[in-house]
């Protein structure tokens, strides 16, 4: 007697379902990142003049032939003086990070404030990340250097939140960066998202999938620009910078941080400062100029650092 077909049918009926449903899901993913990856542009806010500072608006040439806008803040002394590119964290735009230009300046710095793609003046894009940050940065600093009034190798990187996990990515690649300074940095962007969607409630398989995913949408696996990793292969001097009231990214983070650094690097807990109200730094504006004059004092003797460590 034969064996009826018919639950051998439904099986693989059941299976070519479930394979055309994963297969929907895998070719909708990248759209939906991709969606979900595209900022909210907030428009520019202060100008340079509105506090007083002298700038000229630059048009830097971007990755993907997009245009990167920028600030540039002349330092007060003439000849190749050493500058600060400043990055703003997601969502940001150079006019909130206008409040570390001055305490900059007076530390003797060219000012370089820039948009990163989708922000603020700069051009559109597919998504942003903080790999993109990192690209929209080298370029930026590739401009900076070709400037005769800039010293080639005495460029700082300032970056806040995201900005900061980026300025970190591109002094680990890049030898010649005279030092960092790090505001409010998370430490492991995909632990932070996974307990944001344990929060949320979502299960570990499905968390795992959309972190995988994330890395195809953007190019890039976390461990490759994890701050975590990337700040343990610097050479250069670090400055981290932290809110002990930011809800955002605890403090615990910059702690986390501070434990792979290399040798040298300092921590400054600002007891008040939240995560986004970049002025509420400038607490520690006096430590932070202190910081750079010796940085780029050290930078001076071609001795002081020998390049990126191996990953």
């Amino acid at each position: 007697m034969s064996r009826d077909p018919h639950p051998l049918r439904q099986a693989i009926g059941w299976g070519v379902g479930l394979l055309l449903a994963w297969v929907a899901i895998r070719l909708a993913a990248p759209r939906v990142l991709r969606r979900f990856f595209r900022v909210a542009r907030v428009p520019a806010g202060a100008t340079p003049a509105a506090v007083g500072l002298h700038a000229e608006d630059v048009i830097i040439p971007g990755p993907r032939g997009r245009r990167l806008r920028a600030w540039f803040i002349p330092a007060g002394e003439t000849g190749r003086q050493p500058a600060a590119l400043v990055l703003h964290g997601w969502t940001g735009n150079a006019s909130l990070m206008l409040p570390i230009a001055s305490p900059l300046r007076a530390a003797g710095l060219h000012v370089l404030l820039l948009d990163a793609r989708c922000h603020g003046r700069s051009d559109d894009d597919d998504l942003s990340s903080m790999p993109s940050f990192a690209d929209d940065a080298e370029h930026a600093l590739a401009w900076l250097r070709t400037d005769p009034r800039v010293d080639p190798d005495r460029v700082v990187l300032v970056g806040h939140s995201v900005g900061a996990g980026a300025c970190l990515l591109v002094a680990s690649r890049d030898a010649r960066i005279a030092a960092v300074v790090s505001i409010s940095s998370m430490a492991d962007p995909a632990a932070y998202m996974r307990r944001a969607m344990r929060r949320q409630g979502v299960p570990k398989i499905a968390t795992r999938f959309v972190l995988r995913e994330i890395e195809r949408a953007i190019g890039h696996r976390f461990t490759e620009f994890a701050p975590i990793v990337t700040i343990s292969r610097l050479r250069a001097p670090v400055l981290l910078i932290h809110g002990a009231a930011d809800p955002i990214v605890p403090l615990c983070e910059a702690k986390a941080l501070h434990r792979v650094a290399p040798p040298g690097t300092d921590l400054l807990v600002v007891p008040e400062a939240d995560h986004s109200a970049v002025d509420r730094f400038l607490a520690g504006a006096p430590a932070v100029t202190d910081f750079l004059r010796h940085a780029l004092a050290q930078s001076t003797n071609p001795t002081h650092r020998a390049g990126p460590a191996a990953p």
